[in-house]
């Protein structure tokens, strides 16, 4: 049995990691082991939260939500999407990628109320998800959509070409509307890279974003980096079920997108500032 001392130690650590966002605590704790990794052996190498900076940045302006930063007014976005928007593979609901956003923009922009609403369902497909825009999203009156799609296509064998007009049919209609938009294509998981399609689905969400002219977080390549880069194994960053993120995996998601947000809406913000200087 442990000495006393270490048992209240190890109870305090759990309280702590109860309390802390998912991030901290999965870097302060022995990283999860290995598939087939027997108990008690730890792995050589540190979870890093990390990607480079081509797979991160968001190169198009994110005008509406940069204006609201800057004036330090209210900020809405929707994340809508599947099962890994809704936060399966999570051990709660507040582990999912958007609530954990909602924590990291809070605390980066702390003059404005920043609000991010989940709008994930399980197991649906673009156009389940375009056929409840008007409910889900735009009632709503966001600043910023993040939409995930392409996943469950891929996992029923389904005819990938219909996604690419839907996701032009759903993004011109926030567009219309002002509507900043962040298309997050689907996850670098054994199940997705099990199907042959997973790859051009990766692709074809890539060149209809690039058509419709919105921004894209390149989920699948930035958690490919994960494995062939940082060394990480799918059971460092996925569920059980082989096909969901942990809750890891969504903290460092989210702080990857927050960031991304950031650093694209600060960039607008000081080209505005630059081009009123100009015209003064």
């Amino acid at each position: 049995m442990a000495p006393l001392g270490q048992l209240k130690g190890l109870a305090a650590g759990l309280l702590a990691c109860a309390l802390a966002p998912a991030l901290a605590c999965a870097q302060s704790q022995p990283p999860a082991r290995s598939l087939g990794q027997p108990l008690g052996q730890a792995l050589s190498h540190p979870l890093t939260c990390d990607a480079p900076k081509e797979l991160t940045r968001l190169t198009l302006p994110l005008p509406r939500t940069a204006e609201r930063l800057a004036r330090h007014l209210p900020l809405t976005i929707v994340a809508i999407g599947s099962s890994s928007t809704y936060g399966a593979g999570a051990s709660s609901r507040d582990k999912s990628y958007p609530s954990q956003l909602q924590v990291y923009l809070q605390a980066r922009f702390p003059g404005s109320a920043i609000t991010v609403i989940n709008r994930g369902v399980n197991g649906e497909e673009a156009r389940e998800m375009l056929a409840r825009f008007g409910e889900a999203v735009v009632k709503q009156r966001p600043d910023l959509v993040i939409w995930q799609v392409g996943t469950n296509s891929v996992l029923r064998d389904r005819d990938i070409t219909p996604t690419s007009p839907l996701i032009l049919q759903g993004v011109t209609q926030l567009k219309a509307l002002g509507i900043d938009v962040v298309m997050l294509d689907p996850q670098y998981v054994p199940k997705v890279l099990a199907k042959a399609d997973a790859q051009e689905m990766v692709d074809l969400i890539s060149a209809a974003a690039k058509k419709a002219d919105v921004d894209l977080v390149q989920r699948f390549a930035i958690m490919r980096y994960w494995v062939q880069h940082e060394h990480m194994t799918f059971a460092d960053f996925t569920s059980p079920d082989q096909l969901h993120m942990n809750d890891w995996s969504y903290a460092c998601l989210a702080k990857i997108i927050g960031g991304s947000i950031a650093e694209a809406a600060q960039r607008n913000i000081a080209s505005a500032q630059v081009h009123a200087a100009r015209n003064q």
